[in-house]
């Protein structure tokens, strides 16, 4: 059994008439289809030099101008998306998983609450900046340890929500009924408790999703995350910032691009969280 929600349909129109959300699903929309369709909509090679031409202001040609190589910057900012929206979706996806799991485990299991709770604060007491600098510096810089150092770093903070509707599901009188008539713990999760959590998971993931952009970027800037030769937003940003007094667009667009991405992902989170939460249902 499973808490009511809205039938699809139904609330994809409550979802996309508030029109703050709508606005947030087209840029998040365009940014990825940007992405994907990087080279066609470009013509240009992202890794193309031509030194001839570099630092060009924005033009019919290059639309976003050129970089300190003369690289066209549309076609980096778009292509290095692909990365940038994989690193974040890797990270998201870990961290849900990750986070369901120890949630599930400390929520249900008495016994496992105060070890794993233990454990989740600890890792929660350092800034999240500062623990994903120091787990990449352990385990290497590149796009894979990048993504296992975020996935350790929001994992936790899944947990403790996971954790806290695990507690109140756990209590519900089906829940009861179920494990009164003989069910096993796991069948119990499964059926009973985890469908009940696809509302909260859904909803931290994409800020999980958000939080991931804005990691991966701080850490390229700070030199700690990707290699410089993969071009993310993050080190487009980090590899510009010397050419800012000259050509402002550089480190901008790349900015630009990091700001609208996240952005949109937090406002499509506060709606999806709206729509499902039943008491502001009604204002969704």
């Amino acid at each position: 059994m499973t808490v009511g929600a809205p039938r699809l349909p139904l609330a994809l129109r409550k979802l996309f008439g508030r029109r703050i959300v709508l606005i947030a699903a087209v840029m998040l929309a365009g940014v990825v289809a940007a992405a994907l369709l990087a080279g066609p909509l470009s013509g240009l090679d992202p890794q193309e030099t031509a030194v001839s031409q570099r630092l060009h202001r924005p033009s019919a040609v290059h639309w976003l101008g050129t970089d300190e190589l003369g690289r066209d910057l549309f076609a980096r900012i778009a292509f290095g998306g692909r990365y940038s929206l994989v690193i974040a979706a890797l990270t998201a996806l870990g961290a849900v998983a990750g986070g369901t799991v120890l949630g599930l485990a400390a929520g249900y299991f008495r016994r496992l609450d105060a070890p794993l709770m233990r454990l989740v604060d600890a890792m929660m007491s350092f800034p999240d900046i500062l623990l994903a600098i120091a787990l990449v510096g352990i385990l290497g810089a590149s796009m894979l340890n990048v993504v296992l150092a975020l996935v350790l770093v929001y994992t936790p903070r899944m947990a403790r929500v996971v954790r806290a509707s695990t507690l109140v599901v756990r209590e519900l009188a089906y829940v009861e009924a179920a494990r009164a008539l003989g069910a096993s713990p796991w069948r119990v999760l499964g059926r009973h408790v985890l469908p009940n959590l696809v509302s909260p998971i859904t909803v931290q993931g994409t800020f999980i999703f958000a939080y991931a952009i804005l990691a991966e970027a701080a850490l390229s800037f700070l030199g700690v995350g990707v290699p410089p030769e993969i071009p993310t937003w993050g080190t487009m940003v980090a590899g510009s910032q010397a050419y800012a007094h000259q050509a402002l667009w550089i480190v901008l667009f790349p900015g630009l691009a990091i700001i609208v991405t996240a952005l949109s992902l937090q406002l499509l989170g506060d709606g999806i969280r709206d729509l499902l939460d039943p008491r502001l249902r009604r204002t969704a």
